[in-house]
């Protein structure tokens, strides 16, 4: 907490912030970030954007947060960053034009099937096809949380309004929260087949196992996240986790940290290199009579993002 923290009762927030806290992780979320551009451009990943905006959305929000504790009686910027807060890992990742941040496991297990399975296939759903299946869900809990979390924005001064906001978000978070359990049900079909081709000795499919591993820890944390989320306000207004931002740090930005520097150690352009190793688009498959990745029998064809 900070030093020196002017009467809470006269400004917007409900305990005193750490304004050396919120430095710290502006710099650490701005660090990876920076990291994940450089990345993106070395392996020429236009897909990586939807990591980069992740980091982006999560300096905003401490960037803000840093505003709001300068300036304690102002609601504005506060409000901007109790939005981002909780938003934020829905606003970061995904196929273009929607993002969100789990939207990156989508697309990064969406492109592992279609570089390591031979019919780019998981249960008869092909590789395009699952990830606008997931991308739909997420943007249901997209919409459903961040209605949730504008409705609640006003955090110290509690009504029905902010309480039915929290429930609506709440509501999304748990929406989230199945889709995950669902999208780990189809990353364990794609490490089994995995294996058996391993065993099979086919050559070259062992390389996608440490991208695979890294996805489960970014799951893991999320679902840290996530679980952290529904605690907090599981008593309605009457939690007082929001009123130690300890919790905040340790449990939602720490998760979030870990999982972008994660991403930065197992980039996926690093693991499926080349324009080759990209999902074509509708069009392209369509042009080409695309259907499964065994079709694609041309490598010096040009597939882009």
């Amino acid at each position: 907490m900070s030093g020196n923290c002017p009467d809470t009762a006269n400004t917007v927030w409900a305990f005193c912030p750490s304004t050396p806290a919120a430095i710290l992780f502006t710099v650490l979320f701005a660090l990876t970030t920076s990291a994940h551009i450089s990345q993106a451009i070395f392996y020429k990943k236009a897909y990586c954007w939807v990591i980069i905006g992740s980091g982006l959305i999560q300096t905003a929000n401490y960037i803000s947060r840093i505003i709001s504790i300068k300036n304690p009686t102002s609601l504005p910027p506060y409000e901007v960053w109790f939005v981002l807060i909780l938003a934020s890992h829905l606003l970061a990742a995904s196929e273009p034009p929607i993002s969100q941040h789990d939207r990156t496991l989508i697309i990064g297990l969406g492109r592992m099937v279609w570089n390591y399975i031979p019919d780019a296939k998981l249960y008869r759903i092909t590789a395009w096809r699952f990830t606008t299946y997931f991308v739909i869900l997420d943007i249901i809990a997209l919409l459903v949380q961040i209605a949730g979390a504008a409705s609640g924005a006003n955090e110290k001064h509690f009504d029905q309004t902010v309480l039915n906001g929290i429930h609506v978000y709440m509501g999304g978070v748990a929406f989230q929260q199945l889709s995950i359990f669902a999208f780990l049900f189809f990353a364990i079909k794609f490490h089994r087949k995995i294996l058996q081709q391993i065993r099979e000795g086919v050559e070259g499919v062992s390389s996608a196992l440490p991208l695979l591993y890294a996805l489960y820890a970014v799951l893991l944390l999320i679902m840290m996240r996530i679980g952290f989320r529904l605690a907090e306000y599981a008593h309605g207004y009457k939690s007082t986790i929001p009123t130690h931002e300890a919790y905040q740090y340790c449990l939602d930005s720490t998760p979030m940290i870990c999982s972008l520097v994660i991403l930065n150690v197992f980039h996926p352009g690093r693991i499926m290199p080349g324009g080759d190793s990209n999902l074509p688009s509708r069009k392209e498959r369509k042009a080409k009579g695309i259907h499964k990745k065994s079709d694609k029998v041309d490598e010096s064809s040009e597939v882009t993002v």
